[in-house]
This record gives structure tokens, C-alpha cells and sequence, in this order.
């Protein structure tokens, strides 16, 4: 893996104590437990949100076994005093946003239900194999496993709000999507799959057709979507939706 000081040429030098010091006071940012990551992981995770006006205490990173923290790409100066404090990159990540059409229902869609649930964890364990909660910051299968308890959720209404299915004429399930609606009167879209051996079928085009109709239905303004800036099959689909990329991102890492 390598260092996030790698994205910047001009960093030639090690970080010597001086030079860690100056990094470390111009970060501001808070620490934030993830409790349900730290009991899921069965390690102590926390968030490093770059916001606020109080200096980072660089000793209370070493409080935690795990600090993730998102950094959006313009951040230059953000990005080199957390490679000097130690954060390794992980993953890019772009968040698109695409407006809401008035446009015909899609066939063969349907609500997930808890019959379909063991179905769903296969997949998503399946499928999101590589993610940034992959070795070697996780345990081998951790990724799977966090994926499978996510669309399980979906599916009783925890976090995302429900999990719709693509199916074929015999019922047979070839994709899914996770949708919430947030606080802002938008959507977000959480998971989005096609199965192995429905893809190149046009599965994507109608789960994203199906979440723009969640949303109509739900008088939702826009719907958000993120993928890893590697997944180009997945930033292509939501280009061809009519998506815009909004904004891109690092995820780095700390662990100790």
C-alpha cells in the first residue's frame, strides 16, 4: 500500500520531528468513535472529521486500533499533514448526484423481503470483496461480511430504508439496490449489484431506473450515489444515467 505522500511529488523528505509537529497544528479535526464498526470489527475504530477549530492531538490517535479519515481531493494541504502524521491511502471515491426524472416505472423490480435475505448476503459477500475494508486493514472476509450485514439491513429498514430487487420472468433475483432518503429531501443510494450471470443484460440501467423512481415517488430532489474512483464500470453507468460527478475523495488510514 502505498503512501498518500506518493500522490504529491514535491514530498521528498521523510518526516522528521519538526516537520511532524508543524503538520500536526494545522489539522484541525475532531475524533469520532465508530462504535458499531468497533463492535462488528472487534477492533477500536474511529472517524478523523477534518472540521472545527480545535488543533488535532496527535497522541490520542494512538488511542485506537483504526482511524479512517475522508479527505476531499482539493485538500492538498490536508493530505500531506496527515501522510506525515502517519495515514496511509486506502481508496479514491467520487460521489455523483443525478436529478430526478418523471420516467416510466421499470418491470421486473421488487421490494426486498426477509425470505430474500439469505439470497442477498450470499451476493453482497460475494461481490463486495475489495473495498476499503479489506486486508490488510481488516480481516480476510471482513469486507464481505460488512456488506452482507448492510444489505440485511436494508432489507428491515436499518440505516438504508429498503432494498429493491431486479428480477427475471421466473422471479429469479439478477441484481439489487439499497436506497435512504436523507434529511435534505434527497436520496442516497447505498449498495448497487448485478449478479455474475446476469451482467451485461442492462441490469444496472433498470436498478438505477427503479431508484430514480424510489425517489420520484418519495418527492426526493436528487439522488446521490459513490463508488471507487477504480470502479469504472460503475462511474460509467451513472455517467450514462445522467450523473455529474460532484466531488472526489481519499480515504486514508492509521492503525498502530
Amino acid at each position: 500500500m502505498m503512501r498518500c505522500a506518493a500522490l504529491r511529488p514535491r514530498w521528498r523528505k521523510p518526516a522528521t520531528a519538526s516537520t511532524y509537529l508543524t503538520c500536526c497544528m494545522s489539522v484541525h479535526a475532531s475524533i469520532k468513535p465508530l462504535e458499531w464498526e468497533s463492535a462488528f470489527f472487534g477492533r477500536r475504530c474511529a472517524l478523523l472529521e477534518l472540521k472545527g477549530d480545535s488543533v488535532l492531538d496527535a497522541a490520542r490517535l494512538n488511542d485506537w486500533d483504526l482511524v479512517q479519515v475522508k479527505v476531499m481531493a482539493q485538500q492538498s494541504a490536508e493530505l500531506d499533514a496527515l501522510s506525515a502524521l502517519g495515514f496511509r491511502l486506502v481508496e479514491g471515491e467520487a460521489d455523483c448526484v443525478l436529478g430526478i426524472a418523471a420516467v416510466e416505472r421499470p418491470a421486473g423490480i421488487r421490494i426486498a423481503r426477509v425470505e430474500h435475505i439469505p439470497q442477498l448476503r450470499h451476493a453482497a459477500a460475494e461481490l463486495f470483496t475489495y473495498s476499503r475494508f479489506r486486508s490488510p486493514w481488516f480481516a480476510v472476509g471482513d469486507s464481505g461480511r460488512f456488506y452482507a450485514q448492510w444489505i440485511e439491513n436494508a432489507v428491515r429498514g436499518t440505516f438504508d430504508h429498503q432494498c429493491l430487487l431486479a428480477v427475471d420472468e421466473k422471479g429469479a433475483m439478477q441484481g439489487f439496490v439499497s436506497l435512504r432518503e436523507l434529511p435534505d429531501g434527497t436520496g442516497r443510494i447505498g449498495l448497487l449489484a448485478v449478479l455474475p450471470e446476469s451482467q451485461g443484460l442492462g441490469i444496472g440501467q433498470r436498478l438505477m431506473n427503479a431508484a430514480n423512481d424510489w425517489c420520484r415517488a418519495r418527492r426526493l430532489t436528487r439522488l446521490h450515489v459513490a463508488t471507487q474512483l477504480g470502479n469504472l464500470s460503475a462511474l460509467r453507468l451513472y455517467l450514462r444515467c445522467g450523473g455529474v460527478i460532484e466531488r472526489t475523495a481519499y480515504w486514508l488510514y492509521r492503525e498502530i
